[in-house]
C-alpha cells in the first residue's frame, strides 16, 4: 500500500530541530520520514536549528530514539550534484558514507542527483561517463548492504528523460531506482505525468510537490527543481498532474512511500498539504485493494 511521509526541508526556514520533525510526525499521525544527511559537522545544526542528520551522530540511539516516536527513515537525501567536477571525490565518498550509516539507522534506501546545469567543458557524453563511475563505484557498495540508490530528477540530467534513461541503465541492478518528483519534472518544463509513464517500474519513492501559479508562469522551463515549494499541495497549478500520477501508481500497485515536499512555516500550510494527500492516498490504496 501506499505510505505518507514528509521530508524535513520543510522545515528549513522555521530553523527547527530533527527531534521537532519527529514531534511533528507523531502529532501528525505519519510514521515515515525524510532528511538530509550532513557528512561533518555544522553550527546551525548542532545548535539545533537545522532538521537533518550529522553522520557523526550514533545512528543506533537515534534509531531507538525514533521507534520511540513510532517513525522511520523513507530515505536518506544524499544528493550531492554528482555532474559537478568535484563529486568524483566529494560526491562518491558522501553517498557512501550515507549508505553505511543508513544500514545501521534502518534505512534502505539513499537520494541522488545532478547539477543544475551543464558541467563547463564537458561534452554531454563525458559528463554522463563520469556520473555512471560514481554511480558504479556507489552501487558496489549499496549491493553489500542492500541499499537502493535513486536518482531524482533534479538537475539538468535528470530531468530530462533521455538523459534520465541512461542513467539509469547504467547498470542492470535493482539497487539502481527512481525518486519521482511531480513538482521538479513540472518546473523543468516536462510532463510530470508522462514522466512517471516512462519510468514507472523504476520507481521506488516519490516526492509530491506542487508549484505556485506565480513560480510556474515565472520560471516554468528554467528551473531544474525546487527546493521547497511555497504552496500547499493542492493549492497549485500541478493538482491535475499529481492525480494522474497517482492513477500510475494505482496501476503499478505502487508499494512505497509519497513523501511530502512543501514549505512547512512551521504550519499550516503542511497541514493543508498533509489533509490534500492523504484524501488522494486513501482514494489510491481503495483502487490498489480493488485490483
Amino acid at each position: 500500500m501506499i505510505e505518507i511521509g514528509f521530508h524535513t526541508d520543510a522545515f528549513n526556514s522555521s530553523y527547527w530541530s530533527f527531534e521537532q520533525c519527529l514531534q511533528w510526525a507523531q502529532t501528525n499521525g505519519l510514521h515515515y520520514i525524510e532528511c538530509g544527511t550532513i557528512d561533518g559537522v555544522s553550527w546551525i545544526h548542532g545548535l539545533g536549528y537545522q532538521p537533518h542528520v550529522a553522520l557523526w551522530e550514533d545512528p543506533l540511539a537515534l534509531r531507538r530514539k525514533m521507534d520511540d516516536y513510532g517513525v522511520q527513515f523513507s530515505q536518506l537525501d544524499a544528493a550531492y550534484p554528482l555532474s559537478l567536477p568535484n563529486a568524483s571525490f566529494l560526491g562518491v565518498n558522501y553517498i557512501i558514507n550515507s549508505i553505511r550509516w543508513a544500514y545501521l539507522v534502518g534505512c534502505n534506501r539513499i537520494d541522488t542527483t545532478d547539477d543544475r546545469y551543464a558541467p563547463a567543458g564537458l561534452s554531454d557524453d563525458d559528463a554522463l561517463d563520469a556520473m555512471k563511475r560514481i554511480y558504479g563505484q556507489a552501487l558496489d557498495v549499496a549491493a553489500r548492504y542492500d541499499m537502493v540508490i535513486n536518482i531524482e530528477p533534479h538537475g539538468y540530467y535528470t530531468t530530462k528523460p533521455e538523459f534520465m534513461e541512461r542513467m539509469l541503465g547504467f547498470f542492470d541492478t535493482p539497487h539502481l531506482r527512481m525518486n519521482m518528483d511531480t513538482g521538479n519534472t513540472f518546473i523543468a518544463g516536462q510532463d510530470p505525468v508522462a514522466f512517471l509513464q516512462r519510468f514507472k517500474h523504476k520507481v521506488s519513492h516519490v516526492h509530491v510537490k506542487d508549484v505556485s501559479q506565480s513560480l510556474a508562469a515565472a520560471m516554468r522551463g528554467e528551473l531544474t527543481g525546487i527546493a521547497v515549494s511555497a504552496t500547499a499541495i493542492g493549492d497549485g497549478v500541478n493538482v491535475d498532474n499529481i492525480k494522474k500520477c497517482f492513477d500510475i501508481l494505482v496501476e503499478i500497485g505502487y508499494d512505497g512511500v509519497v513523501s511530502i515536499e512543501c514549505e512547512g512555516q512551521g504550519g499550516p500550510m503542511i497541514e493543508r498539504s498533509l489533509a490534500w494527500v492523504r484524501d488522494i492516498v486513501e482514494d489510491a490504496n481503495r483502487r490498489i485493494a480493488a485490483r
